[in-house]
């Protein structure tokens, strides 16, 4: 009984740093909050207690082959974390967290308590530290554009030196009407307003659209 409760409490304490990890997350508005970082972690929790005591009665055991199907499951699930959108990977930070939780679960597991707990502590101070908005964090900005214009002379040319790019992104070719239209992508350092914009277009005829993909 006494080794029952033991269990439990390490399930709770699962519970706890994982609903700690998933606080953190769901105050940045991320896809996978609270309660989804507290199932990961007990049930990471819960598969390492039975990996490490539950076949006990059995003999010489391999325990370690349930610990390891956790890792690989796991990666699944933060798989479907990750999404493809407007030319950009979004999700990635989140599903590292869901991973990163499944560990912190299988450490409290196997009783590893002070390192459970210091691990959730630097994870949330590490996230909160590199939110914050100093120069340190600051990486180079990006800015996404996709933009369709009529293939004649050197528009290619011409729309690389507008933005000040070396190469397109994606590049897709079309016809329409008889004529050659081009679909591309580019990133730029270049911060551009709506009226800058508003002013390629009417300087450049051969492009009929400009759009913003991400800021």
């Amino acid at each position: 009984m006494t080794q029952n409760i033991d269990y439990l409490l390490r399930i709770l304490l699962s519970l706890a740093l994982g609903v700690a990890i998933g606080l953190e997350r769901k105050m940045r508005y991320k896809e996978a909050g609270m309660r989804t970082h507290a199932i990961v972690s007990i049930g990471a929790c819960l598969m390492m207690i039975i990996s490490k005591y539950g076949f006990s009665d059995v003999g010489d055991t391999d325990g370690s082959r349930i610990a390891a199907q956790i890792v690989s499951g796991i990666g699944f699930l933060g798989a479907g974390m990750i999404i493809y959108k407007k030319e950009a990977l979004h999700g990635l930070t989140t599903a590292a967290g869901i991973w990163t939780t499944a560990g912190i679960g299988m450490c409290v597991g196997t009783g590893m308590f002070f390192l459970s707990i210091g691990t959730t502590v630097i994870i949330i101070a590490s996230q909160c530290i590199m939110h914050l908005p100093l120069k340190i964090f600051e990486l180079k900005r990006f800015y996404t554009f996709r933009i369709n214009f009529k293939q004649e002379n050197d528009e290619n040319k011409i729309i690389k030196k507008l933005f000040n790019v070396v190469k397109f992104s994606k590049i897709n070719f079309y016809n329409e009407n008889g004529h050659i239209k081009v679909n591309a992508v580019i990133k730029t350092e270049q911060f551009y307003k709506d009226d800058d914009i508003i002013e390629i277009l009417n300087k450049n005829n051969s492009i009929s659209s400009i759009e913003r993909l991400e800021d």
